[in-house]
């Protein structure tokens, strides 16, 4: 195998596939990516059996092979190499040359044929959407995906779609976030979890531009995303999905109307006085007009007013403070709609439109010592 390619189509190419290497694997060519150039196209491609990611890059094949590179050494190595034309080599036994310049790397690779390529995904059931709004959804959702295997379904992301809309849902236990988004189409109905992973390793890669699509392909166990020159696969999480409509409840005997960033800086005034690892909650002091931010600690105390237009009842509720900042901070409005039945009852934060809805669970405090 012989082909030219500049270094910063090599190294981007690269770049994408190396989300889908594996950390630790008991199957050696795993860690390695596939250089496939025995067709009319450079493909380089990575799998962890999980997820899997090709992409397509600019080149010319002088000869045509198909070798596997050890993914780090591989992947440090373009990193640093001169920018300019990259020339990769391999023979029959395997050696590759790797030259740039005046820089020239002779390293070992392995059978391309013992690869484990990307599952073939029938393209039947599929939807479109633009990459900006899949980075956007993605990047004001998966926060609250659980970060451990206790219940697996918690660290993926369900994908709802009924008709003309995508509803994306992720919860850990203590909050739930959901996005609605509205589709060009009419789709049948589909209901599938996504590891978050993928989710997040797709969105650094989308350019997160309005124009560009992403098609999205659904089979029984796994899902593809198709965008630019790029495919991403990746098993599905398997089991049925939490009923979230019966957690979602439109009374209220509290609603607060604020000022977005006032709230969020407030609140993260409150956690400096947080050391980590305690679990010290902020108490929301709700009156007309009025509602006074409290926080004591081991460290110190702070109190702070914000300026409100409340419709109900006065009300008394702690929350985590680490669980409000992380709704505020993905809200693109600049005044947000607080929804509260009492202190034992979760706070909605959602809009007239009903494009997001975030659900946060109070904690329990002693009233006295606030």
């Amino acid at each position: 195998m012989k082909l030219i390619c500049s270094k910063a189509s090599l190294l981007k190419g690269v770049s994408i596939v190396s989300k889908a290497v594996p950390s630790r694997t008991t199957m050696p060519i795993l860690n390695c990516i596939l250089i496939d150039a025995s067709a009319n196209e450079i493909k380089l491609t990575a799998n962890d059996m999980e997820l899997g990611i090709e992409t397509v890059i600019e080149g010319e094949i002088v000869e045509r092979g198909i070798i596997a590179l050890d993914a780090k050494f591989f992947s440090e190595i373009v990193r640093k190499l001169p920018d300019n034309d990259v020339v990769i080599e391999s023979d029959d036994t395997f050696q590759t040359t790797i030259t740039c310049e005046k820089a020239k790397f002779n390293i070992v690779g392995k059978s391309g044929e013992d690869f484990s390529y990307l599952p073939y995904i029938e393209k039947n059931e599929s939807i479109s959407i633009s990459q900006f709004t899949l980075k956007d959804v993605v990047r004001q959702t998966i926060f609250s995906i659980a970060d451990n295997d206790t219940n697996r379904l918690m660290t993926g992301e369900l994908f709802e779609i009924n008709e003309n809309r995508l509803r994306v849902v992720s919860l850990d236990g203590h909050r739930i976030s959901i996005r609605n988004i509205e589709l060009k189409e009419s789709y049948s109905p589909l209901k599938v979890v996504v590891p978050g992973k993928t989710l997040q390793e797709i969105s650094k890669i989308l350019t997160g531009e309005a124009e560009d699509m992403v098609d999205i392909f659904f089979a029984d166990n796994h899902i593809l995303f198709e965008f630019d020159e790029t495919k991403v696969v990746s098993r599905l999480i398997e089991g049925e999905y939490f009923h979230i409509d019966q957690m979602l409840s439109s009374d209220y005997d509290t609603k607060v109307k604020i000022n977005k960033r006032e709230f969020l800086n407030c609140i993260d005034r409150a956690t400096l006085l947080i050391r980590e690892g305690d679990k010290k909650p902020i108490i929301l002091n709700i009156q007309d007009g009025s509602l006074q931010l409290k926080i004591n600690s081991f460290v110190g105390s702070m109190n702070e007013e914000i300026e409100i237009e409340k419709e109900g009842k006065d009300l008394l509720i702690g929350f985590n403070p680490k669980f409000f900042i992380d709704a505020l901070r993905v809200i693109d409005d600049e005044e947000v709609t607080l929804y509260m039945v009492n202190p034992k009852a979760p706070c909605f934060i959602k809009d007239d439109a009903g494009t997001y809805v975030y659900l946060i669970l109070p904690v329990n405090f002693n009233a006295a010592t606030v």
